[in-house]
């Protein structure tokens, strides 16, 4: 398993990294190329295809083979990097970006349903963990990464250099991973599929803009809110009638997979918001550059890579789980009612120890919620639950940084950058969003009480019939 496991985690790593080493590139791009207006359409577009992409990936794997969607996933997330490094204008990495997004969306869920073919349950948790730990690692590294290749390169190298990376992992999937093999026809869900993409797409625009481009009671942003409104009733007949439904409304009865996919919306709305905010007040308040504030996350990093991995190995070792939602929740929570204190005075002791408290927490429970999802259905419906508790950790995150930023911007109303007063302002402003965090974090310690512990299977999982080897 070690081979396919370095090639499944390398494809993950790519999608992973994307984003942190892109970030620092962006006032380099825009020097370039100009189009500064349109700026925030490079994060957006990549966002929305990814989010968009998340669950269909899942379904498509169950269909089709997931070896080969993931392939496939792989490669067009290679050919939007390469288009990307090669834009001429902002028109054109915009664009390049949704397509380079449209692979990523299939990556992180496609590797994590591969893994839970290829592992039994129990083993799962240990190699879930890993990757929770790779997170935690890149998040750290990817700055820094991304300002390296900038200075000593180009911006365009921020894409180009998952090009080699994703070569060798290419290779490495096809050559090291093998499933059963069973050509069956299939009838794909067309309609469900335009709808999902319809309702995920006027969500994620909706998160990106409200409290920021428009105000969360515009038109624009009520008129999204009513798509994906009616484009989620329209869904409900669309896939009940369906032979092969995108979104099974089977699982939608199945208890456990909600609440998996519940504790993950949550999760990624405390942890989205933290990781974004955080800096900004290291910078604003306690005076540190950029390059420090990434640096300064480092406890909380370290915390998340420590309890991934010790959790995921005593998951492997008992069976059980239900003991690490508890804790990573209440942790979490902790850290943030310890955030929400932060203020102009505060040392860098207490910062410290309040991100290790958080990560601690945040490693217990951040992979465990697509664990328990794949854990409750068989192994024919793992892509789908696996990219249905994904889509809801996005989506969770895409608001929490939204909802985060309208209560930042409210709060720093009337307040200049420069000005004596900003300080204390900011400080003040982002108390608030911490505090206005804790009705989430405790939401998530209910939902992780609800979670009956259903003991992991030993044996691996019988994968439903399907192609998954790489045509000659």
């Amino acid at each position: 398993m070690l081979l396919p496991f370095i090639g499944i985690l390398s494809a993950m790593l790519l999608a992973m990294l994307d984003g942190m080493v892109v970030g620092t590139a962006m006032p380099r791009i825009v020097t370039e190329l100009g189009g500064v207006d349109h700026l925030s359409w490079v994060v957006t577009a990549y966002l929305l295809t990814s989010t968009v992409a998340t669950p269909v990936y899942g379904k498509l794997g169950d269909m089709y083979g997931h070896k080969r969607v993931f392939l496939s996933a792989v490669a067009l997330f290679l050919a939007g990097s390469a288009l990307c490094g090669a834009a001429a204008d902002m028109g054109q990495l915009i664009a390049f970006r949704a397509v380079q997004g449209l692979g990523a969306g299939g990556l992180i869920v496609g590797g994590i349903s591969l893994i839970g073919l290829l592992v039994p349950p129990r083993q799962r948790g240990k190699y879930q963990g890993l990757s929770g730990g790779l997170m935690a690692l890149t998040m750290i590294a990817g700055p820094l990464v991304g300002g390296v290749i900038t200075d000593s390169l180009s911006w365009r190298w921020a894409f180009y250099v998952n090009l080699p990376i994703g070569v060798v992992t290419l290779v490495v999937l096809a050559v090291a991973v093998r499933l059963p093999y069973e050509r069956r026809p299939h009838r794909v869900d067309y309609l469900g599929t335009a709808l999902v993409a319809a309702v995920a797409s006027a969500l994620v625009l909706a998160a990106s803009w409200g409290g920021q481009r428009y105000a969360w009671g515009s038109p624009q942003i009520l008129g999204l809110f009513a798509v994906a409104a009616i484009g989620t009733a329209l869904l409900v007949p669309v896939e009940r009638r369906a032979a092969e439904p995108v979104l099974p409304p089977a699982m939608f009865a199945n208890r456990e997979l909600m609440l998996s996919a519940a504790l993950a919306a949550v999760t990624g709305f405390g942890m989205f918001g933290a990781v974004n905010f955080l800096p900004m007040y290291q910078q604003v308040v306690q005076g540190a550059s950029a390059t420090s504030s990434g640096l300064l996350l480092l406890p909380m990093m370290l915390g998340m890579l420590a309890t991934s991995i010790v959790s995921g190995k005593m998951i492997t070792r008992t069976g059980r789980y239900k003991a690490y939602p508890l804790a990573g929740t209440l942790l979490t929570g902790a850290g943030l009612a310890a955030f929400s204190l932060l203020d102009a005075d505060t040392g860098q002791v207490y910062s410290t120890a309040a991100m290790l408290v958080f990560g601690v927490g945040l490693g217990f429970v951040w992979q465990l919620p697509t664990l328990i999802g794949q854990n409750s259905v068989e192994a024919r419906e793992i892509g789908a639950a696996t990219g249905l508790v994904r889509f809801a950790q996005a989506m969770g995150g895409s608001f929490g940084v939204a909802i985060s930023g309208a209560i930042l911007a409210a709060g720093l109303d009337g307040a200049a950058p420069g000005s004596r007063a900003y300080v204390p302002a900011f400080a003040d402003a982002l108390s608030d969003v911490f505090l206005w965090s804790l009705p989430a974090a405790a939401l998530g310690l209910v939902t992780a009480v609800l979670i009956k512990e259903v003991p992991l299977r030993d044996e691996s999982p019988r994968p439903a019939p399907e192609d998954e080897r790489v045509p000659a």
